[in-house]
């Protein structure tokens, strides 16, 4: 497991991450098999030479349908306490069949891809090796979940740096982690292992000309003080994942840097912990150098 990660991640009852069942996994990830058109994988949107993303602002799916909302890294999702910008699920195996049936995302039903596996001898014996039966629901989802959790990012300069080599980071790097941990408060929402607290939170970026332009949260809680809320995603390796925020409308980690800086985006439910931070151009370029050494080692499938 790499440096800085929790030694214990926590599994469903009865999960059993053999390596069979992760290999498994992994095949489907890549395979567009998933899809109606069969056109698009998983990495299609979550492509390993950009942590898991794909560069773009909001998602692209089956014949050029466009998402509303960013794709999220998957590194350390393993970890998760609930999924996707605005937490509707709670656990891996209900998020990895989620975009399978999205008609913006893969576009097609579960059903239709486990009779598709198996008609295929190939993935007819993978199954049987990994869960001892044919393809179905459970073990799709099981498979796909398996993969997810093995795809880990650390090692960084900054988990270096807090197993005590202080030589790990620049000294502008450290100046940026001290204000990461002071006067830029951004561990507020991001800290331990994974550097996010896995809430959810106003920060006024969906918000515009007084109006909502995403729901967020409320979608899922139906709370009036949740309209606008997303949830903190990682920070590891995040000069990796632009753009950025649920929309993708912050191209650069510099223009991430200043929208907090300034405070956020006014709105009637901005979270209490948003505020004008007044940094100065100096503390903004230390807070970016380290920003960017939280880029470690990504492994997955082992």
């Amino acid at each position: 497991m790499p440096l800085g990660l929790d030694l214990f991640m926590p599994l469903p009852e009865a999960v059993e991450e053999r390596p069979q069942v992760v290999a498994l996994g992994r095949r489907l990830f890549f395979d567009p098999v998933l899809s109606k058109d069969l056109t698009l994988a998983c990495a299609s949107c979550h492509a390993p030479e950009r942590a898991f993303t794909d560069g773009r602002s909001v998602s692209v799916g089956i014949a050029e349908r466009r998402g509303t909302r960013n794709v999220p890294t998957l590194v350390n999702r393993g970890w998760g306490e609930s999924f996707f910008w605005d937490g509707r699920t709670e656990t891996l195996e209900e998020q990895v069949l989620r975009p399978i049936t999205s008609p913006v995302e893969l576009g097609t039903k579960v059903e239709a891809v486990t009779e598709r596996l198996a008609r295929d001898s190939t993935y007819v014996a993978a199954f049987g090796q990994a869960f001892g039966r044919l393809p179905d629901r459970e073990s799709l989802a099981r498979a796909l979940a398996a993969y997810v959790r093995s795809i880990q990012s650390g090692g960084s300069g900054f988990d270096r740096v807090m197993e005590g080599d202080p030589t790990a980071l620049s000294d502008r790097e450290l100046r940026g982690l001290e204000l990461f941990q002071g006067k830029a408060r951004c561990d507020r929402c991001h800290f331990g292992p994974l550097l996010t607290d896995e809430s959810f939170h106003n920060t006024g970026v969906a918000w515009r000309a007084g109006v909502p332009t995403d729901s967020g949260r409320a979608i899922v809680t139906g709370s009036l003080r949740d309209i606008g809320a997303f949830k903190t995603p990682t920070l590891r390796e995040v000069t990796h994942t632009a753009p950025y925020m649920h929309d993708g409308s912050l191209a650069t980690l510099e223009e991430v840097i200043d929208f907090y800086a300034e405070g956020g985006r006014p709105n009637p439910a901005l979270d209490r912990l948003i505020r004008p931070l007044r940094l100065r151009a100096e503390e903004k370029a230390a807070l970016l150098a380290f920003l960017r050494a939280l880029a470690g080692t990504i492994q997955e499938g082992g």
